[in-house]
């Protein structure tokens, strides 16, 4: 390990020397406590009882090497502080955890060999390429039983999975956070292992195991990521040498929204920790990207504007993305950010902080917010759809539906739709047809695909018993309809970040609550047409740049009769007059058109 890099915050590979390392005359095991007075190693291998550790290079690193101790053993670290007390802590480097409420750290030495050479071979760019990601929480997709703990395994879930993902259009999936932690609840976002994978669900190699088979099967992989903070568990990472070695020492500070810790990135031996999370986990596992949690409390302290920019959180983003992308260029760097921070997707080297998308949250309050009006009142907040498109090129960004819109009293996307429950699938239709349209990559969670009601509860799977009435099998029909449009027209994603991939064809809306615009590539251009009123609208006559003998083919209909809606299904071919269409749109629609 390069020492002054990991000081500094430089190093990106600290885990392979720090932690647990199996060899032939046995495990090393290494740790960073500056101000620990004395540490053992207590473990399987010695019946708990104390081993000591030596310091070693500057004293502020310690090392043993146990030649009983060998992979799948449990063991700690027992850091004595200056008073003499002691705790047991975790490794904060360990590959593996044992499964809570136990919190040991388990030895491990991932090793399983890929298969994946030609998807990694492949990976390039995405920006002028197709993004449509399932996010998903591993244990409450699908379970094994009625138990709160019946989780499928790593291996189990993935050929459960990956037809699924197949079938119905997506061809990424985005995982909450994985690495280990204590509380179901939390989700994964209240960690206490950055490098070991959450025991719940099985061992670190099942896990690759898992990526591997994706990757086979043409599907990318995400991973949640969260280097904003860790949970407070005194075994873990909170005090752990007996100081705020990793926290902020001032409370003021040091403790967030959430209840937990702050990392405190002004420090290099954190930055260079946590860059070696995020490396680790793209290179030992073959994650495809990072979805980075809660990057506005990165920008700003404490995540409030008022309180000014965070210089240390900004530092370390711009060093870690350019860190990340000198070493592997085309994994995906996403930022989860709700400020209105300039630069988040331009390069570290030119003062942005060097994220390929940055989550677009206001399109999706703004979206939310227009379906959750009464239709007589939506001619008066036409603005909550045009607005994004004033801002969307200053980022190139991603829309996000994901499980924060499904929780927390907030309604599922469907149940946010205004009206009763037949009228809420119409509107949910639209909406989705408008968010594939739309410029950007797209995300939805799961269970969004066939319109469920619940709120997500990560005790429960979803409600796949939904999917034995129709209006909710229709519903999943025609989002796998639109996801496969979306995967195979260019037009829909070639020029996402391009001045000429989106034109207003009607951008008004009038009192009809009608629009129309185009999308379009170097080869393909696509007419879409919505109605977002209750009322049948006049017929309405749009002006398109075209030939004289051009033509609009229809692509799809949100309201076709098998998708739940009320037309027959058509292939309707509708020529125009010098560039001149009249349409006449359903009330709660929309279709898409190839201009031809």
């Amino acid at each position: 390990m390069d020492f002054y890099g990991f000081y500094t915050g430089q190093e990106f590979e600290a885990y392979k020397y720090l932690g647990a390392h199996p060899a032939k005359a046995g495990t090393a095991f290494r740790t960073f406590a500056p101000k620990a007075s004395k540490i053992s190693v207590i473990g399987d291998f010695s019946q708990w009882q104390e081993l000591e550790m030596k310091r070693i290079y500057d004293g502020n690193f310690w090392e043993a090497v146990i030649p009983e101790a060998q992979p799948g053993m449990r063991y700690k670290f027992r850091i004595y502080r200056a008073d003499g007390t002691f705790l047991d802590h975790c490794d904060p480097y360990g590959f593996s955890a044992e499964l809570r409420p136990g919190t040991a750290s388990v030895i491990a030495a991932p090793c399983h060999v890929f298969g994946d050479r030609k998807w990694m071979r492949g990976r390039r760019d995405s920006s002028q390429r197709p993004v449509n990601i399932y996010e998903l929480h591993f244990g409450s997709w699908r379970k094994k039983g009625d138990g709160e703990t019946d989780w499928y395994s790593y291996g189990e879930l993935g050929p459960i999975l990956i037809p699924w993902l197949k079938e119905n259009g997506y061809n990424y999936v985005e995982l909450m956070p994985l690495g280990e932690y204590p509380h179901d609840g939390s989700w994964g976002y209240q960690a206490t292992g950055f490098f070991a994978p959450t025991s719940r669900y099985g061992t670190p190699e099942q896990l690759q195991e898992f990526v591997d088979l994706c990757h086979q099967n043409g599907i990318g992989v995400l991973l949640d990521f969260v280097p904003v903070h860790f949970a407070v568990n005194d075994y873990a990472l909170w005090n752990y040498d007996g100081t705020a070695l990793y926290e902020y020492p001032s409370q003021d500070v040091g403790r967030n929204q959430w209840g937990s810790c702050n990392f405190m990135h002004s420090r290099g031996e954190v930055r260079s920790f946590l860059q070696s999370a995020a490396f680790y986990w793209l290179s030992e596992y073959h994650f495809d990207g990072l979805r980075m949690d809660a990057v506005n409390n990165l920008i700003y302290w404490q995540g409030q504007p008022d309180r000014g920019v965070c210089q240390p959180g900004v530092r370390f983003l711009q060093n870690m993305n350019a860190g990340l992308k000198k070493r592997i260029p085309d994994a995906m760097l996403i930022a989860e950010d709700s400020s209105a921070f300039p630069g988040v997707t331009r390069p570290a080297d030119q003062d942005g902080l060097g994220f390929d998308y940055k989550w677009d949250m206001g399109w999706m309050n703004d979206t939310l917010n227009y379906f959750r009006t009464e239709p007589s009142r939506r001619p008066d907040h036409s603005g909550l759809l045009t607005f994004s498109m004033a801002y969307f090129y200053n980022e190139r960004y991603l829309l996000p539906f994901s499980h924060d819109e499904s929780v927390h009293g907030k309604a599922t996307i469907l149940q946010k739709m205004w009206g009763d429950y037949e009228g809420k699938f119409p509107q949910a239709r639209a909406l989705y047809l408008y968010m594939a349209a739309h410029p950007g990559k797209k995300l939805n969670f799961m269970g969004n695909e066939f319109g469920q009601l619940r709120e997500w509860d990560e005790a429960r799977e979803q409600d796949w018993n939904l999917l034995s009435y129709p209006k909710h099998s229709s519903f999943l029909l025609f989002m796998r309809e639109l996801n496969k449009l979306y995967l195979c027209q260019p037009a829909f994603y070639e020029e996402d970040y391009g001045d000429g991939g989106f034109l207003w064809v009607r951008p008004s809306g009038g009192p009809e609550c009608v629009f129309a615009f185009e999308r379009r590539s170097q080869k393909q251009r696509l007419l879409f047409c919505f109605c977002f009123g209750d009322k049948a609208p006049e017929p309405v006559s749009l002006n398109l740049e075209a030939e004289e003998n051009s033509r609009l083919s229809l692509l799809l209909d949100t309201e076709w009769q098998r998708f739940g809606g009320s037309h027959p299904e058509t292939r309707l071919e509708i020529p125009m007059k010098k560039g001149r269409v009249l349409l006449s749109p359903a009330p709660f629609s929309g279709q898409c058109y190839l201009i031809c």
